[in-house]
């Protein structure tokens, strides 16, 4: 017979992890700082400081703006888990940025599943790991929509050039990929630890049109919030450009840095060497650019998982079997 671990050895285990996920995304916060190409931190601060950033009409304007945009992500993940288990506001909040701590320094945020699943006893805890995903493809689908609908433009506005051929057969390829391994899951009832296909079908097909919707309308008002938050920088900055024109190339950003897989630690450097290229045909500069994107970062995920090391270091395990 194996004899379980003690309990204060249990506590001692969990309390280091804690500590480990706390240390990891503040360090992690600190390299993204220190390490970003092409930016020197002195000269990042400066930059913000020559253009008032720090002025108390901006300040409060841009934490408004990343407020509003976790208000609305933690409102979204309360009504997303609403058909499992009902929740309050401040435990969609502890779930929500305790995630983001948790998975900050994960590939594509992807520990953000398991920490928010942690949160429920085990018969939830399957259809919470459905709940984010759906509540993820749903922001997905906005990006992808409102992107492709900005890259068309951006394309007939800018002087760019696209091997269509190449594109349509990379695209070909990963629908045969797809197309193949559909066919093979029916063929071998293929189950995720104990969801079938069939029994994933079942469970979406439950949620029903108004909540597909109402998903979507919150997805949209979000990815309303951050861009615009994006573009009042942008204006900060010296940039000239109009909120149509500058729609165009935030959109085709999101779009292109939301379908190329990425470990969250080179976010920053891919998206920034994007927002370089996309801006660049418009003649913006690489610093305000760059600048941008730092401050985006540093806004939406570095200040909200700060306050999420709160709830990991109080987090308790009898939350486990709540």
């Amino acid at each position: 017979m194996h004899s379980s671990l003690p309990y204060k050895t249990k506590q001692f285990f969990f309390v280091l992890i804690k500590l480990s996920i706390v240390v990891g995304a503040f360090y992690f916060i600190y390299h993204k700082l220190t390490s970003t190409d092409s930016l020197d931190v002195n000269g990042f601060f400066q930059f913000l400081k020559d253009n008032k950033v720090f002025s108390i009409k901006n300040s409060v304007l841009l934490v408004f703006l990343s407020s509003l945009n976790w208000f609305i992500e933690i409102i979204k993940w309360r009504f997303l888990v609403s058909k499992l288990k009902a929740l309050t506001f401040s435990e969609a909040l502890e779930q929500s940025l305790g995630s983001l701590t948790a998975s900050l320094f994960t590939p594509n945020r992807i520990g953000e599943y398991g920490a928010k699943a942690i949160y429920y006893s085990k018969p939830y805890r399957k259809r919470i790991l459905l709940s984010n995903l759906i509540g993820n493809l749903m922001q997905m689908t906005i990006t992808v929509v409102l992107g492709g609908i900005g890259f068309a433009f951006y394309y007939k506005t800018y002087p760019i050039s696209i091997d269509f051929f190449k594109i349509s057969r990379g695209i070909l390829i990963i629908l045969s990929v797809a197309i193949l391994s559909i066919i093979g899951i029916k063929k071998t009832k293929y189950k995720i630890k104990g969801f079938s296909i069939k029994k994933i079908k079942d469970y979406l097909a439950t949620l029903g049109t108004n909540y597909i919707t109402l998903g979507l309308c919150l997805s949209f008002l979000r990815y309303a919030v951050f861009s615009f938050q994006f573009y009042y920088i942008l204006i900060l900055f010296g940039i000239t450009l109009s909120y149509p024109e500058s729609m165009v190339i935030i959109t085709s950003l999101y779009l292109l840095a939301s379908i190329i897989p990425t470990i969250s630690i080179f976010d920053v450097v891919i998206k920034g060497s994007l927002a370089i290229y996309l801006f660049g045909a418009a003649n913006v500069t690489e610093l305000p650019v760059l600048s941008c994107i730092l401050l985006m970062w540093l806004l939406n995920f570095a200040l909200p998982s700060v306050f999420g090391s709160y709830y990991v270091l109080n987090f308790n395990l009898s939350k486990l079997n709540s």
